[in-house]
């Protein structure tokens, strides 16, 4: 192996905790191997005083005007090489700063005032940078001029390279999270680098975790510069400091050509800094990024390039944070469900802010129950937020209400909120169902009380026999669905013990199970029908119906109070109208006789035409659907169907379902014209099926009580917004809203090397093919099996 393939995977393999690009080969499309940031270099302290109020760097995720900085280098006593501390705040791009906003401090003196910065961040400031300058004439004068000349590549630079620092401490999180759990219990490995992962929006490689848990913290930590996503609060917080967006980075991370991956901001953001780095050097200085990782004051630097003590001496830039008021994240709370505050090892799962895992920003974090407030910390392995200390519950009991609140930095900070349950020792209540309790089959039960959140475990004792475990689930506020394993059970007493968490004894529920006889009440059966319906009590013990030549077997049990509806399928020739006598067979052998009246048959329907209308036709649409087979929502389907089996009158309806929700009806009105007597013309609005009639659409016939089999109608389909295409040179673009409704695009309806938009996608803009002959092709998650045209043009 030579040395040019050598190194590269030399570096690759370092332990530095991510890789960064070196600068940038000669070649546009081409990237110089990257060089990990694992040299360590000098460090800073830094505290920030705002209304009288001092924190730490580390607790400080924005600056403002006003504030009075004090920042002082933290060099060995043994330091030879005398560095000069040179800061400098910008006002954007384009407004090189006054001489005044460049200061400089002699690290190397002894006193306070010769060594130290003491700033006061000045108006109209946006960015702020710092310089450790190698110690040479004129080297302050000359690092000035070079602002000054050059502003925006240094608030480029100070952009990129705090979006590098925040992600590269989520990522230092995520690796020091994972190196702790392989050195105490790597058996636990499996489910805690999940919720690492998602807490601290690092890419989870799956299969890891299917190796033996001996290799699964080296598999995890591999292609660690991969490893990072997308954080939008992180990502606005680096715009803030130029005032111009990370798009470029973000857009090159969804990318392959951006040369790490689909899940590489890190490295794309760091690609950047490399490219801006390499415009601003001189034969004097060469300029080294410098990732600042803070600890509380201290900034400890990281280089990942070895300084030069000769010309062109190495000046190491660190970024401060952005100048103005960055807003909270938007931290939002896991799901709804009451939680039990009784729970000393209670999470409070919240997602949206990665950096409250990472960083200090979050500070002084507390639950708000009531008057009292209980300090919190947020665990990334947790997923969310723990006590920091017990929780007081005197006083607490039943369901109330708790608020996450604290400082982001210097602001107050506003959390989501919690529903929490206390137990009360209150009696457990049954409902009307519990007298219905029958044995030779599971029973469903609810029972109320307070906390349902707080029960650890119920169990079920039938007589004086053994105790065994009952399934439940929490239902509503005060609900406890409860499943009976009474299937292999005796009649009798039935007494349930339901444990919860801050109650020493369990409470105690007894009720009486009875042995139900079968009582077949009615049989439904159609005329050319080869399915039927039964009802009646303790239909579960039916094993087969024979009703003329017709043999049926049951095919689904529901119960609705005291009635049991029993569904069945046949086999052999469908049934005439008329009298017959049915004969039903019991499990144990038993068999009772069923007067029945076989029905007229039952009324169907075929679709006969269909055709799509937008719903605003002086609309410009981009997106073409196949009209046969897909209903976009910016349109209404017109269809007609002929019925068969009777004539139509105007009280009978269609019902419209989609995979999921109630269907809808439409019943004789502007939406549902007869046409004549066997047929009838509809039309539906899609956003009448609510929000989630989205899919495959069926359609069927509702009359007197009774329906009509099931109809496939269409696959409706929800369209993004597209607001057009954009292409420089062989870079395209697509821009729009609510792109993460699309799954994939392609320049050829074939789908040849189709870009897929990453699952949950929030952004506005995707990078897509170059359109062949003006034309996109998309496929949609609601209908991934049809192809959209995009008029690209």
């Amino acid at each position: 192996m030579t040395a040019a393939t050598l190194l590269p995977r030399l570096l690759r393999s370092c332990a530095g905790a991510a890789l960064i690009l070196a600068p940038l080969m000669s070649s546009p499309t081409q990237a110089a191997d990257p060089a990990p940031f694992d040299l360590p270099g000098p460090g800073l302290h830094i505290t920030v005083t705002r209304s009288g109020v001092t924190l730490p760097i580390g607790q400080v995720p924005d600056l403002e005007a006003g504030d009075k900085l004090v920042i002082r280098a933290d060099l060995p006593e043994d330091q030879r090489i005398r560095f000069l501390l040179v800061s400098a705040f910008l006002s954007g791009a384009t407004n090189p700063p006054p001489n005044k906003w460049i200061e400089s401090a002699e690290t190397w003196k002894r006193k306070d005032k010769d060594r130290l910065l003491s700033l006061t961040v000045p108006e109209g400031a946006k960015q702020m940078v710092l310089f450790l300058v190698p110690e040479t004439g004129g080297a302050a004068s000359t690092i000035g001029d070079a602002v000054k000349g050059k502003p925006g590549e240094f608030v480029r630079a100070t952009q990129s390279i705090n979006q590098a620092s925040l992600d590269r401490s989520r990522l230092n999180a995520f690796i020091a999270a994972i190196r702790a759990q392989e050195n105490s219990h790597p058996e636990f490995l499996k489910n805690l680098a999940p919720v690492l992962a998602r807490s601290l929006a690092i890419k989870l490689n799956a299969d890891c975790l299917a190796k033996v848990v001996e290799f699964q913290a080296a598999c995890l930590l591999e292609d660690r510069e991969t490893l990072v996503l997308a954080d939008v609060h992180s990502s606005s917080v680096a715009e803030t400091l130029a005032g111009a967006p990370t798009d470029l980075a973000l857009q090159l991370s969804y990318t392959r050509e951006g040369g790490f991956g689909y899940y590489s901001p890190y490295i794309a953001v760091v690609r950047d800094i490399a490219r801006v780095f390499g415009a601003f050097s001189s034969p004097q200085f060469n300029y080294l990024p410098a990732l600042s990782l803070r600890d509380g004051e201290r900034v400890s630097l990281v280089l990942n390039s070895a300084p030069s003590f000769a010309k062109p001496k190495s000046v190491l830039v660190a970024s401060m944070p952005a100048i103005g008021t960055d807003s909270p994240p938007r931290l939002r709370a896991v799901g709804d469900a009451p939680m039990c505050g009784a729970n000393s090892n209670l999470v409070l799962p919240v997602e949206g802010a990665p950096l409250i895992y990472s960083t200090d920003y979050a500070r002084n974090m507390v639950l708000r129950v009531g008057a009292t407030d209980v300090p919190v910390q947020a665990r990334a392995e947790r997923g969310g937020y723990v006590f920091a200390q017990p929780l007081n519950q005197s006083g607490l009991g039943g369901t109330v209400e708790g608020r996450l609140q604290g400082f982001w930095g210097y602001q107050p900070f506003a959390g989501p909120s919690f529903t929490l349950q206390f137990p009360t020792g209150e009696a457990w209540k049954t409902g009307a169902d519990a007298t219905s309790l029958v044995t030779g089959r599971d029973n469903k039960l609810i029972l109320t009380g307070s906390a349902p959140s707080c029960v650890s475990s119920v169990t079920m004792r039938v007589g004086d026999g053994t105790p065994q475990p009952v399934a439940y689930t929490t239902a509503g506020d005060k609900g406890l669905a409860l499943t009976l394993p009474l299937k292999d059970a005796r009649s009798g007493d039935v007494t349930l013990e339901i444990r919860q968490i801050g109650q020493a004894e369990p409470a105690a529920v007894t009720l009486r199970a009875y042995r139900q006889a079968s009582k077949v009440s009615e049989l439904t059966v159609h005329a050319g029908d080869r399915a039927a319906q039964l009802t009646g009590q303790r239909l579960d013990q039916v094993a087969a119906i024979q009703l003329g030549g017709l043999s049926l077997k049951p095919d689904g049990l529901t119960r609705d109070g005291d009635i049991d509806r029993l569904q069945l399928v046949g086999e052999g020739e469908p049934l005439k109208p008329g009298d017959l006598t049915a004969r039903v067979s019991l499990s144990d052998g038993r068999t009772l006789s069923l007067p029945v009246t076989v029905r007229a048959p039952r009324i169907g329907i075929t679709l006969l035409d269909k055709s799509v209308q937008a719903k605003d036709a002086a609309a410009r649409q981009r997106l073409t659907a196949p009209a046969d087979t897909l209903l976009p929502d910016s349109a209404r389907l017109i269809f007609s169907v002929r019925a068969s089996g009777g004539s139509l009158s105007r009280n009978d309806a269609l019902e419209i379902a989609g995979p999921s929700g109630q269907p809808l009806r439409l019943v004789a009105g502007p939406n549902l014209q007869l046409q004549g007597q066997d047929v009838l013309v509809a039309t539906l609005d899609p956003a009448a099926l609510g929000p989630s009639g989205f899919g495959a659409l069926r359609v069927r016939l509702v009359r007197d009580g009774e329906v009509s089999d099931w109809q496939p109608l269409t696959t409706l389909a929800r369209l993004p917004k597209v607001d057009g295409v954009e292409c420089k040179r062989e870079a395209c673009t697509l821009s729009g809203e609510s792109l993460f409704l699309i799954e994939s695009i392609a320049a050829t309806p074939a789908f040849e090397k189709p870009v897929s938009v990453p699952q949950g996608y929030t952004g506005g803009v995707v990078k897509v093919p170059v359109p062949q002959g003006g034309k996109l092709y998309l496929k949609l998650r609601d209908a991934p099996d049809q192809v959209v045209v995009l008029n690209a043009g």
